[in-house]
């Protein structure tokens, strides 16, 4: 039990920072709301309200931008571990990863082609 000691000091300041940072941030900083603090923010967007039936739409290059993004940290939470090992893996390792990136290098040929990492 006493291996476990630090992790449960280190855990118990981690909540109490946690808890200090909330507190100290909701009794010091700025109280002075306003209708646009207080509204909807999204992609750097002001919203509208829908009028006669048109609802404003979020463009999709947004949406393209957080799926390449996802795509490439997948690829290098992967690699990283791969690159550690690499000598115990062996041809199989390689021939895995070898697959992986060709995967993943056809979703960024698409991404290229269909013109998502040009923003205009």
């Amino acid at each position: 039990m006493n291996a476990y000691i630090p992790i449960l000091v280190l855990g118990a300041i981690a909540l109490a920072f946690a808890v200090f940072s909330v507190f100290i941030a909701s009794a010091v900083g700025p109280k002075r709301y306003n209708r646009a603090k207080l509204e909807a923010y999204e992609c750097g967007i002001e919203p509208l309200p829908p009028t006669a039936g048109f609802v404003q739409r979020i463009p999709v290059k947004y949406y393209l931008t957080a799926m390449l993004f996802i795509i490439f940290d997948i690829e290098i939470v992967f690699l990283y571990p791969w690159a550690v090992t690499f000598d115990s893996l062996g041809w199989f390792g390689l021939a895995a990863m070898t697959l992986f990136i060709v995967n993943v290098s056809v979703a960024y040929a698409y991404e290229w082609r269909r013109g998502g990492l040009s923003w205009d």
